[in-house]
């Protein structure tokens, strides 16, 4: 294939591009009012998920003809798992969509390139926030303002005085949280939303992320890519590397987390 021979790095001035355009236009609608649905597994939509999905889908399926696309709002099932071969995009339109149905400004959208199982490619912005990251590849990881030069950015080693943990404001198993960390030196505990958790480790901000709720593919691989591109980690409770293209997109237990060495 073709796009195999394409660096992933090549590919973040276009679909930085999309991403910053649905922010835009998520920021719009979150701006002037929305409706809000129910899908059929019982979580909310809005016109902004689909809105958002309408301008990145067209650019993935341009830059990489013939390499599928992964989306919440627009999956395929089990059938994608079949046909989405080595390399695929997953895509969350509106990560955190019921951050933005309350009016809080934490959701995200979310870009990500798949090979062979791992995450090469991540862009993830914060339209409320008007941030925007992306990483492809080791020492690669940048962040910033939207429409703006992006800076490199790095995780960091956890301080000696005590780690900053992440965690989410709801489907969050506080009790699973609580345990892991019992026996741990903990400086702060921090509730965000989405996958600003990754990037806010990325950046050097925070050191720990534990999830023990449910999670979906798509909500983890653009910001697991950017953590990894700025030198932290993405693994499952034994210690394995988070893999993709897993049965129904569902993700075990991970837990992300900065630089382990100095």
């Amino acid at each position: 294939m073709a796009s195999d021979l394409i660096s992933p790095a090549k590919l973040l001035p276009d679909i930085v591009a999309a991403v910053e355009a649905a922010s835009a236009e998520i920021l719009t609608i979150y701006r002037s009012g929305f409706t809000v649905r129910t899908k059929a597994d019982a979580s909310p939509v809005t016109e902004a998920d689909e809105a958002a999905e309408r301008i990145i889908l067209p650019l993935l399926a341009a830059l990489l003809p013939g390499v599928p696309a992964i989306s919440e709002e627009a999956q395929c099932g089990d059938k994608a798992l079949h046909e989405c071969g080595t390399r695929f995009w997953l895509v969350d339109p509106l990560d955190g969509t019921k951050e933005f149905i309350t009016k809080r400004d934490d959701f995200t959208v979310n870009v990500a390139l798949i090979d062979k199982g791992r995450p090469i490619l991540g862009v993830v912005s914060a339209p409320a926030h008007g941030l925007l990251y992306t990483g492809a590849g080791p020492g690669t990881a940048r962040g910033g303002k939207i429409g703006s030069a992006l800076h490199p950015i790095a995780a960091r080693t956890a301080p000696a005085e005590g780690s900053i943990v992440l965690t989410s404001r709801s489907h969050e198993s506080n009790r699973r949280v609580s345990e892991y960390l019992d026996g741990m030196m903990i400086a702060e505990r921090r509730l965000i939303g989405s996958s600003l958790k990754f990037c806010t480790i990325a950046e050097g901000a925070a050191d720990l992320y534990p999830r023990f709720g449910n999670t979906c593919e798509w909500d983890t691989a653009a910001g697991h890519a950017v953590l990894e591109a700025a030198g932290g980690s993405v693994t499952t409770l034994d210690g394995a590397p988070l893999q993709y293209a897993k049965k129904d997109f569902l993700n075990p237990a991970f837990i992300a987390r900065g630089r382990t060495n100095p």
